[in-house]
């Protein structure tokens, strides 16, 4: 496969690798039973809600996790869907507003390009935000961040509406740039290397930060916080079969 799609043939000649991110632990905060948000008709599940796989995921515990919990979000959307009394409202200009700032990017000229602003973004999370991370890396993503936010506004697409990668792109960005800052301020907030996370200024797991999540807002002023909070209590049964491993 790798000699037909790269011309390399492993087997006779050195092939360069290197570590990618392919998952993210954290995520979009749910109910356990109904993947619920704290967004009233949103439900999330799989590798976009968090708490399930801790510090690190498993091999193969991704399909598992979709068919448990996609399941569940579905029924509970469903519930909720049926409980609904009428169609949701919308002020005068709310559509129109979405709608706009999604076709902005058409209007710029010479803006910035996605491509590039992705480029960038992707260079710097891997050189900055990597599977090593030092407290100096975490603190210079974030500014590099800022950078990036400031160009995103900027964004610049040609051609029309259809089949426009550009454009999609453009509109994807804004959320790429979000999830890079969480993952960058949690990466800097927990002090101790446990899991996927990787402190290079502090190797050693902290067994108090391990009683602890990280939940991350945005205030209404638009400022990311984020604060610890204790990990629920193991339930009773799984404490049991956990016990009895160990035995």
């Amino acid at each position: 496969q790798f000699k037909e799609l790269a011309g390399v043939d492993i087997t006779a000649e050195p092939m360069e690798i290197a570590p990618p991110c392919h998952y993210i632990m954290g995520g979009i905060r749910v109910d356990a039973d109904t993947e619920a948000t704290g967004v009233p008709g949103l439900f999330a599940a799989g590798e976009v809600a968090a708490g399930l796989h801790g510090a690190n995921r498993l091999g193969g515990n991704s399909l598992s996790d979709l068919l448990v919990f996609g399941r569940r979000a579905g029924m509970a959307a469903s519930d909720f869907a049926e409980g609904r009394a009428g169609e949701p409202i919308f002020e005068d200009g709310e559509l129109d507003a979405v709608f706009a700032e999604a076709e902005a990017p058409f209007t710029r000229g010479d803006g910035e390009s996605p491509y590039e602003v992705h480029q960038d973004l992707q260079r710097m999370m891997q050189d900055l935000v990597g599977i090593i991370r030092t407290e100096s890396e975490l603190v210079q993503a974030l500014d590099e961040l800022d950078k990036l936010d400031d160009r995103a506004e900027r964004l610049s697409v040609v051609g029309g509406r259809a089949y426009n990668p550009g454009w999609n792109l453009a509109t994807d960005l804004p959320s790429m740039l979000t999830v890079a800052r969480l993952v960058t301020k949690g990466a800097l907030d927990r002090r101790e290397s446990r899991g996927g996370q990787t402190r290079d200024d502090y190797a050693a797991a902290d067994p108090e930060l391990g009683k602890v999540t990280f939940v991350q807002r945005r205030s209404p002023a638009g400022e990311y916080l984020i604060a610890p909070e204790p990990l629920p209590a193991m339930p009773a049964e799984l404490a049991t079969l956990l016990e009895e491993e160990r035995s």
